[in-house]
């Protein structure tokens, strides 16, 4: 069960709004690149975010090029899952495999600052501030067990291949 704060975003939340592009040469450093996160969508965000919580975002999440360092560093700044009401094909794979949820539900009844609670087994997410339940299907037997190995290479260092 995961447990934290929602920090709103709207649609069309980019790879380059994740990770500024002119910070590339932080690639190399990436708890000084996660000092940055989403800080062209909201300043303060790594500031105030705190670890278990989650970033809540309209349609469209992770959008543009295919930066496996975006979801890394929402990660590394301790984040828990993405929560959006769709996102990029290679911003979800690539989250998958770094060890990030990402689930997509309708995000409308979560406002900024609300405390969630979701159970990524069950597919579940109950807003605790305002009582809604949500759903966002259940993710795949072996999805979950990357995830819960830390992301891909954790998991195929653990068990050796995927295991469908």
């Amino acid at each position: 069960m995961l447990r934290g704060k929602a920090f709103k975003f709207g649609d069309d939340i980019s790879t380059d709004l994740i990770v500024p592009g002119r910070l590339a040469h932080l690639r190399s450093n990436l708890p000084e690149l996660a000092k940055h996160v989403l800080e062209d969508a909201d300043p303060k965000f790594a500031s105030k975010v705190k670890p278990g919580d989650f970033v809540v975002a309209g349609k469209n999440f992770g959008l543009g090029s295919s930066r496996e360092h975006a979801p890394l560093v929402i990660k590394m700044a301790g984040v828990s899952a993405v929560l959006a009401k769709s996102a990029a094909r290679i911003f979800f794979r690539n989250a998958i495999n770094q060890g990030l949820p990402v689930l997509i539900c309708d995000t409308d009844k979560i406002s900024d600052g609300d405390e969630l609670e979701v159970d990524l087994g069950a597919g579940v997410i109950k807003d605790l501030t305002n009582g809604a339940v949500l759903t966002s299907g259940r993710i795949p037997e072996v999805m979950l067990r990357i995830l819960e190995s830390g992301g891909l290479i954790p998991y195929v260092q653990r068990y050796g291949d995927i295991k469908l």
